[in-house]
Formats: structure tokens, sequence, C-alpha cells
């Protein structure tokens, strides 16, 4: 598996250079006014993935890592098993964003990651699941004035309740 730690971590720092480069054709700085130009997140967000592929290609060069240190050249049976929950979570993730709104996927999705992939105690995980939607939810919709989808008129009342603390 290190050589599939190498060749995901290029094909990503590849990925993030390209993002960011294609970034630049906005303003990635901060405009009077109105706040990050349209450019910012990107390029911010990719450096930072540029970042952690370095260090997972520093890892696996150092062999420290659980999947640098198997025989196997690409996956192994614990790689695939783990690959298949992982892009499973985020495919129930994407189609519960219109029923259940974008943070209550993002919640469903963070307690299944945390608890059941990751193996956290209950209590982490539903501190982290629970407290991640709601500051993101405060972060897009009172400082960034961007709404994200709110999934099914059955959520409205939590969303309006949020809404007092904002407005």
């Amino acid at each position: 598996m290190r050589r599939g730690e190498f060749i995901t971590a290029g094909i990503l720092a590849v990925l993030s250079i390209y993002i960011m480069w294609k970034s630049t054709e906005l303003n990635i700085g901060y405009i009077k006014g109105e706040g990050p130009g349209g450019g910012a997140w990107p390029f911010w967000l990719s450096a930072i993935i540029l970042i952690c592929t370095a260090l997972i290609m520093l890892n696996a060069a150092r062999r420290t890592s659980p999947p640098s240190q198997s025989t196997e050249p690409v996956l192994d049976a614990e790689g695939r098993k783990m690959l298949v929950q992982v892009f499973g979570g985020i495919f129930v993730f994407v189609a519960l964003i219109g029923i259940i709104s974008m943070y209550g996927a993002m919640m469903c999705f963070l307690f299944y990651y945390l608890w059941f992939l990751g193996r956290h105690t209950l209590r982490l995980s539903l501190i982290i699941s629970i407290l991640t939607p709601v500051i993101f939810f405060f972060f897009f919709e009172a400082a960034m004035r961007i709404t994200l989808p709110k999934g099914m008129r059955f959520t409205e009342p939590f969303f309006n309740m949020l809404n007092t603390f904002i407005y």
C-alpha cells in the first residue's frame, strides 16, 4: 500500500496545485466591504491539501503510517474495506443533503466517520458531530452570508431557531 499512498498523494498534489493556479484567476485576497474574493477559499483550501499531501508522502517515505508498512503494492484487504466504507458514507452524505439539509447530512456523516470508522468514544463522536454543523451554520449563514441547502421543509423549525441568534 506504500505505492498507493505515493500515487494518491501525488494525484492530490497535482490537483491541488491546479486548483490553486485556477483560483488565482479570481481575486484571492480580501475585498473591502465584501469579504474574501471568489478565489480565496479554493486557493487556501487547496494549499492546505497540498501541505497534507506532503505530510502523507513524508509518512509513507518514513514508513510511519500503517498503510506504508503493508506489503501489498496498492491496496490490501483492509484498505479495500475502508475505501468501500468511506465512499459509501460519502454517497449517503450526498444523498441526505436534499432531505435533511447540508448540516444534518454533515452531522450524520461525522458521527458515522468518528464512531463507526474511527472507533472514537460515543461522547466525543456526539459532541463533534453536533457542534461542527452548528459552528458551520453560524460561519456560513451569519459571517459569510452564504446559504447552504436546507433540505425538506421539516428541517425549517431548527434553522428558524438558529436564525434567531443571527438576526
